[in-house]
């Protein structure tokens, strides 16, 4: 699939800048902004571009019948977004569990605008003590922009809002749904 996605990729005058440093063996991915469907197929082709086996977290309406083996041979993991059933647990535990390990969520948790970020993520990356790969879908550009590791200070307030503004640079598809 590799080569259909870099065709893709180069017909729509899209682009991948920046790898995740091969010596890297966890981390959480953040992708953002998530404003459109439109971004699992960006984040499909830029994770096959990448050469990554990153999985991601979804709401568990998408994993039902019938098309939940897809997005769970996709490397998917359901989440019921009603619940607050030790989500965070049961993730950082997967890292404990192998050596290798990454997993992709979408911090503002929706497609629409969402002034406060959820923050799961962070916990997860707190909790395994690993780092939080940021990645920019912008739209604007046409570019998949994979930044540095960044290692949480464990001041939470000032991490996320260090993340959020690097993404209020970033047009998504529908950019009012943004980061603002």
């Amino acid at each position: 699939m590799r080569p259909l996605y870099k065709l893709l990729f180069k017909l729509f005058g899209w682009k991948v800048n920046g790898a995740i440093p091969e010596s890297l063996k966890q981390y959480v991915m953040i992708v953002a902004p998530h404003t459109s469907n439109w971004d699992f197929f960006v984040g499909l082709a830029a994770r096959s571009i990448l050469k990554l086996d990153t999985k991601y977290v979804a709401k568990k309406e998408l994993f039902r019948f019938p098309f939940g083996w897809i997005f769970k041979s996709l490397g998917g993991f359901p989440v019921d977004r009603s619940k607050n059933n030790n989500f965070v647990d049961a993730v950082s535990d997967l890292f404990n569990e192998y050596q290798r390990f990454s997993i992709c969520i979408t911090p503002e948790g929706t497609r629409s605008y969402a002034p406060k970020w959820k923050t799961g993520f962070y916990y997860i990356a707190q909790k395994a003590n690993i780092p939080v790969v940021m990645v920019a879908f912008d739209y604007g550009r046409k570019e998949v922009k994979v930044e540095a590791p960044y290692y949480l200070t464990g001041d939470m307030e000032k991490d996320i809002e260090f993340m959020m503004d690097y993404y209020r640079k970033v047009k998504g598809k529908f950019p009012e749904n943004g980061i603002r």
